[in-house]
């Protein structure tokens, strides 16, 4: 069965998506820690990052590279923390998250809760600057 992610890419359901080339994809986490959070995802679906082969994974950081930079001009934020947790779906990626402090990318607080109208309006912020 396809992960989540794969649905996502294959636009079977909805994402927010801020950028995207022929072998990853970014769209925006729908249990942020931070407006802005978002998840770089490779097209291919491989259940853990190191699973991915060295060329795919230097390909995924340098997109990630570039979302991160969008996501810091497009949300106000010290800078753009990464993390890669892979246990709540079983499909590799990256979590980029604007951090203001060490809080802000603690995995263990409450999620916010952002309207459909929110998440459109920070996608088209972050796809401003991609």
């Amino acid at each position: 069965m396809a992960s989540i992610f794969t649905r996502i890419i294959n636009r079977e359901i909805p994402g927010h998506i801020v950028a995207e080339n022929e072998h990853a994809i970014a769209f925006l986490d729908v249990n942020p820690l931070n407006e802005g959070h978002t998840l770089v995802v490779p097209k291919r679906e491989v259940d853990k990052l190191f699973d991915l082969d060295k060329e795919a994974y230097l390909s995924l950081q340098s997109f990630a590279y570039e979302v991160a930079q969008a996501v810091e001009k497009a949300m106000p934020c010290l800078r753009v923390g990464m993390a890669v947790i892979g246990l709540e779906v079983p499909h590799a990626h990256i979590h980029l998250i604007p951090l203001n402090s060490m809080h802000d990318i603690d995995f263990s607080r409450p999620k916010l809760k952002l309207t459909q109208a929110q998440f459109e309006e920070t996608a088209e912020k972050v796809r401003g600057w991609v």
